[in-house]
C-alpha cells in the first residue's frame, strides 16, 4: 500500500505550497485592519479665495521650443493675475472662468449681428432685381442709406427707448446701467411703456456689455426699416423716405420692440394675467418683420401705386424685375444671415446650446417655405416662378424667426411651408383684392409671415424651452400671442399710417409723374446705375403709351 501510493506526498507538498505562497498574502491583508478614515485634522483646509495657488507649467525652453501639437498653449501662466505681484489664486480663477463665459457670449453675439447686418446686402440686391432697370441706382441707395439714418436714430433715442429698462440680460454680463423703464400702473399692475436710459449711448451705458446689445438689436431694427423701402420702391420721393426712415428707427419701431424684449407690458402678460410665458417672440417675426411689413401697407396705401400698375377695370399689369439673378443671389444671402437673425437671438452660445436646434429649424422652414410657393405656383399657373420661390424662401424664414427658440423640426417644417402658401396667397390677394402696389411682395412676405410667425408659437411651441403652445396643451399662450398681434394691428399700423400721412403733407411722399416715367435714377439720384443700358419706353400690354400712362396716373391718384 506505501508502495502503491508514494506518489501522493509529492503532490501533497506541492499543493501545501501553493497554497502558502497564493493564500497568505490574500489572507493578511484580510487580516489588516482597514485604515480609519483620516482625522478632520488631516484634511486639507478650505481653499480661500484668496489662497495661493502651486501650478505647473511648461518651462520657458519648452515654450520657446514651439507647440505644434497645441498641448503647451493655454496654460495658468494665461490667467489674469489680479496682482501681477503675487502667486494665482482661486479668486483669479473664478473671474477668469466668468469672463470667458462672457466673452464667448459676447464674440457669438457680435459675429450674430456681423451676419445680419450684412442681410442688407441681400435685401438691396433682391429689390433692386425686383424692380425695373431706370430705378435701380434709387432703390440701391434706398437699401444703402437706410442703415445710416436708421443707425443714427437709433442711436440718439432708438436704443433708449426700447431696451433702456432691460438690465439684467445675464448672458451679456447683466447690462445693468440699462436700468428705467417708464410704467404706468393699470388694472392692478405695472404697463411698462418705454425704456429711459442709453440716450446717446452715454453716462453710465458707456459700458461693454450695453454696446454689444446696441449693435445686436440696432441691426434688427434696420432690418425693419429696410422692408419698406421694397414695398415703396420705384416711386417714393428720397427726402420721404429719409425722413421716414428715421421716424420709424427712432420711434415706431423702439416702442412695439420696448413692449416685447425691453421689459415692456406685452412680455409681462404671463407674470400678470396668466397667459403662457407672455408674448414671446424670440428672434422678431413680429417686432421686426410684422413691424416693417405694417409700416409698408400703411405707406403703400398712402402713396399709391405706380403709373400703368392698374387698369380702369381694376384689373393689375405684371411689372416684372430687370435681373433675376440677382434676386436668387440675394435670396442666399438672406437666408445666410438668418443663421444670426435666428440662433443669435441666444446673445450667447456658454449656455445656450440650443442654438444648433435654432439653427435647423431655421433652414428647414426657408427650406420648406421655398417648397410650398413652387408648388402652389406650379400647380395653378403650370409653371414653377423664380421670384415667388425666392419669396417663399423668405416667407419660411420670417414665420420660423419668432418660434424657432421653442419649436421641434417638425413643427418648423410645418410652420415654413404654410408660409410658403401663404405668401402667394396673400400677394394676390394684396393686388388684386386690396389693389396696394408692392413691388417686390414686402407686405405679403414679412406683414402676412410675420403675424403668422407669432401666431405660430401660440400653437407649436413644444415647452421644451418654456413656452408651451395649444397643441402642447396651453391654450393661454395663443391668447398672448393674438394679444400682440392685434398690437401690431392696431398700434404699429395705425402710428405708421399717421405718421407718414403727416409727412406726405409736410414733404411730399411721392415723385412727380413725370420722373416716375423717366425712372428715378436721373431725377432722384442723378445718374443712371446702368448707363450704357437702352431703356425702352414703358408700355402697357396693349401697346398704348403716353396717354395709357397718363389715364393710369389718374387712377393711381384717385386709388391714392
Amino acid at each position: 500500500m506505501m508502495t502503491r501510493y508514494t506518489w501522493l506526498k509529492p503532490c501533497l507538498w506541492t499543493a501545501v505550497v501553493a497554497l502558502l505562497v497564493c493564500g497568505l498574502p490574500a489572507w493578511s491583508q484580510g487580516q489588516t485592519p482597514a485604515p480609519s478614515a483620516p482625522a478632520a485634522a488631516s484634511a486639507p483646509p478650505p481653499l480661500s479665495s484668496d489662497a495661493p495657488i502651486t501650478v505647473s507649467s511648461p518651462s520657458a525652453d519648452d515654450q520657446a521650443a514651439g507647440d505644434p501639437s497645441g498641448t503647451k498653449t493655454g496654460t495658468a501662466n494665461d490667467v489674469v493675475h489680479a496682482d501681477a505681484t503675487k502667486p494665482l489664486t482661486l479668486a483669479d480663477l473664478v473671474n477668469q472662468a466668468g469672463q470667458n463665459r462672457i466673452a464667448i457670449n459676447f464674440t457669438w453675439t457680435l459675429v450674430a449681428g456681423f451676419l445680419v447686418m450684412f442681410m442688407q446686402a441681400g435685401f438691396a440686391i433682391v429689390e433692386t432685381g425686383l424692380c425695373r432697370a431706370k430705378n435701380a441706382n434709387h432703390t440701391m441707395m434706398m437699401n444703402f442709406m437706410v442703415y445710416g439714418f436708421g443707425l443714427f436714430a437709433y442711436w440718439v433715442c432708438g436704443f433708449a427707448f426700447q431696451m433702456g429698462g432691460s438690465a439684467g440680460v445675464t448672458m451679456l454680463g447683466g447690462a445693468n446701467p440699462l436700468s428705467h423703464e417708464f410704467t404706468i400702473h393699470l388694472l392692478g399692475h405695472d404697463w411698462g411703456l418705454w425704456g429711459t436710459k442709453g440716450f446717446f449711448l452715454s453716462g453710465a451705458t458707456y459700458d461693454v456689455g450695453v454696446m454689444v446689445l446696441f449693435l445686436f438689436q440696432m441691426v434688427f431694427m434696420d432690418t425693419a426699416l429696410t422692408i419698406v423701402t421694397g414695398a415703396a420702391a420705384e416711386r417714393w420721393k428720397y427726402a420721404a423716405f429719409a425722413v421716414s426712415s428715421v421716424l420709424l428707427g427712432a420711434v415706431t419701431y423702439p416702442i412695439f420692440a420696448n413692449w416685447a424684449w425691453g421689459g415692456g407690458w406685452l412680455s409681462k402678460l404671463g407674470a400678470n394675467y396668466g397667459l403662457g410665458a407672455g408674448y414671446a417672440d424670440f428672434a422678431g417675426s413680429g417686432v421686426v418683420h410684422a413691424v416693417g411689413g405694417l409700416t409698408a401697407l400703411a405707406l403703400s396705401m398712402i402713396i399709391g401705386p405706380r403709373i400703368g400698375k392698374y387698369n380702369r377695370d381694376g384689373s393689375s399689369n405684371a411689372m416684372p424685375g430687370h435681373d433675376i439673378v440677382i434676386v436668387l443671389t440675394g435670396c442666399f444671402i438672406l437666408a445666410f444671415g438668418w443663421f444670426g437673425f435666428n440662433p443669435g437671438s441666444t446673445l450667447g452660445a456658454s449656455g445656450a446650446l440650443r442654438i444648433s436646434t435654432i439653427a435647423v429649424d431655421t433652414m428647414l422652414a426657408g427650406c420648406t417655405g421655398s417648397f410650398g410657393a413652387l408648388l402652389y405656383m406650379w400647380i395653378k399657373y403650370g409653371k414653377p416662378d423664380a421670384s415667388m420661390s425666392g419669396n417663399g424662401l423668405l416667407a419660411g424664414l420670417v414665420a420660423i424667426t419668432a418660434p424657432s427658440g421653442y419649436v421641434n423640426t417638425l413643427g418648423a417644417t410645418i410652420i415654413g411651408f404654410i408660409a410658403g402658401l401663404l405668401v402667394c396667397v396673400s400677394v394676390e390677394y394684396v393686388d388684386r383684392v386690396l389693389r396696394v402696389d408692392d413691388p417686390v411682395g414686402a407686405i405679403s412676405v414679412h406683414g402676412t409671415n410675420g403675424l403668422w410667425g407669432v401666431i405660430s408659437v401660440g400653437l407649436f411651441a413644444d415647452g421644451t424651452n418654456g413656452v408651451k403652445g395649444l397643441f402642447y396643451g396651453d391654450p393661454t399662450q395663443l391668447v398672448a400671442q393674438l394679444i400682440g398681434v392685434a398690437t401690431l394691428l392696431g398700434f404699429v399700423f395705425t402710428l405708421s399710417y399717421v405718421a407718414n400721412v403727416a409727412i406726405h403733407a409736410i414733404v411730399g411722399q411721392r415723385v412727380s409723374a413725370a420722373d416716375e416715367l423717366e425712372g428715378l435714377d436721373i431725377p432722384e439720384m442723378g445718374a443712371l446705375c446702368y448707363p450704357e443700358f437702352v431703356l425702352k419706353p414703358d408700355t402697357t400690354p396693349s401697346g398704348a403709351m403716353a396717354t395709357e400712362f397718363k389715364a393710369g396716373l389718374q387712377v393711381a391718384r384717385e386709388t391714392a
